[in-house]
C-alpha cells in the first residue's frame, strides 16, 4: 500500500541552510579527504566527507543540536528524551549539555560499551531496554509523558533531517558538484537531508543510500512504493539496525534518491581495514556503509566524481581490533 502524503510540508533546502547557520561555531566543519589508492583501484575520483571526525564522533551531532536549539526556553529547561543505538544518543546528550538542557536516552542493553559509556559521560541518564523484546519508541514516549520531556527521535523529525543535511551541504561547498554521492541509510535522516542539499547544489548528482544486506527495508520500500517494515536485522552496522524508514524521510527519499543499494558485513570489514591502513582513520561499521556501496558500484562511475559520507567513528575498540585482525 502506498505511503500516505505527509500532513505538513516537508523540510526544504532553506531549512538545511538555516540549520547550517545555527550550527556555525558549534559543529566541526569536518574535512573532505582524498585517497590516491581508492581512485587508482576504482578508476573514479573519491571525496570522503569525514563525519567520523565530528564532535562526539558522528554526523548525528548536527541534527541533535539543531533540534534542541529550536526548542523554546521552557522545553529546554524540562529536558529531552531520545532513543538510539548509540550515535544519536551521544549527540543528544552532548547537544543538551551544550544548550543548558538535560537528556534521558533509551538505549539497547547490547549497544557497544563505548557508546553507552560516552552517552553517560556527556551527562545523560541512560535507560536500557531489550532490543528484541521491547519497543524503544514506547519506552521513550512513556518517559516523555511522565516527565514532561520533549521527544527527539533519531531520524523522523524535520529539524533532525535539516541538521543532518548540513554535512552534504558542506561537502558540495568544499568539493564542488559531484556525479554520485553515497552514504549510510538507517532511518533516512542523513539521506533525506543530503538529498535536499544535492538537489539545490548539484542537481545532476545521483544520490544513493546504502544499507546492510540483512536489513534492506529502504530498498524494499523504494521498490514497493511504500514504507516496508522488517524485523531487527543482524549486522555489525549497529547504527543501521532500523526496521523501517520514517514517515518524514521516506517521501523525500522516494522523490529524490537514485536508488538504495545493500552490502554485506564482509564488505564493511574490508572498508574498515582500508580506512585504517590507507587513510589512517577509524570508521565504524555503519560509517563504512556509504564507502562499501560506492566501492561496489564504482565500475558504473569510471572517470566520475564520487562523494562518500563517512558517518561516524564510534566503535568498541575490542570488536574493532578483531575485525581488523580477521577474527
Amino acid at each position: 500500500m502506498p505511503t500516505p502524503a505527509p500532513a505538513s510540508p516537508l523540510p526544504t533546502i532553506e531549512d538545511v541552510r538555516a540549520a547550517a547557520a545555527r550550527l556555525h561555531g558549534h559543529a566541526h566543519r569536518t574535512p573532505v579527504l582524498r585517497s590516491a589508492t581508492a581512485d587508482a583501484r576504482t578508476g573514479a575520483s573519491f571525496f570522503f566527507k569525514c563525519e567520523n571526525l565530528q564532535r562526539m564522533g558522528a554526523f548525528k551531532f548536527r541534527g541533535a543540536f539543531n533540534a534542541i536549539a529550536k526548542l523554546d526556553p521552557a522545553q529546554r529547561r524540562a529536558g529531552v528524551v531520545a532513543f538510539s543505538s548509540g550515535n544519536h544518543a551521544q549527540a543528544i546528550a552532548l547537544a543538551a549539555r551544550e544548550l543548558g538542557s538535560t537528556a534521558v536516552i533509551v538505549m539497547p542493553a547490547d549497544a557497544p560499551a563505548a557508546k553507552l559509556a560516552a552517552t553517560r559521560g556527556y551527562g545523560a541518564e541512560v535507560v536500557t531496554y531489550e532490543r528484541l523484546r521491547e519497543s524503544r519508541e514506547a519506552i521513550a514516549q512513556r518517559l516523555a509523558d511522565e516527565r514532561g520531556l520533549t521527544l527527539i527521535p533519531p531520524f523522523d523529525h524535520d529539524d533532525v533531517i535539516a541538521g543532518q543535511g548540513t554535512a552534504a551541504l558542506e561537502l558540495f561547498e568544499d568539493a564542488g558538484e559531484l556525479d554520485a554521492l553515497f552514504m549510510p541509510l538507517g532511518g533516512g535522516g542523513l539521506l533525506s537531508g543530503s538529498l535536499l542539499a544535492a538537489e539545490a547544489m548539484s542537481p545532476r548528482c545521483a544520490v544513493f543510500g546504502v544499507e546492510p544486506a540483512a536489513g534492506d527495508d529502504g530498498r524494499q520500500s523504494l521498490r514497493s512504493g511504500g514504507i516496508v517494515t522488517i524485523g531487527v536485522p543482524e549486522t555489525i552496522a549497529d547504527g543501521a539496525m532500523t526496521t523501517h524508514l520514517g514517515e518524514r524521510t521516506f517521501p523525500i527519499i522516494q522523490r529524490l534518491a537514485r536508488d538504495v543499494v545493500a552490502v554485506d558485513d564482509d564488505a564493511l570489514i574490508l572498508a574498515m581495514r582500508f580506512f585504517a591502513e590507507r587513510m589512517k582513520i577509524v570508521v565504524e561499521p555503519t560509517g563504512c556503509l556509504g564507502a562499501a556501496g560506492a566501492f561496489a558500484e564504482a565500475f558504473r562511475w569510471q572517470g566520475k566524481r564520487i562523494g562518500v559520507i563517512l558517518s561516524g567513528g564510534n566503535v568498541d575498540l575490542g570488536r574493532y581490533a578483531g575485525w581488523l585482525a580477521g577474527s
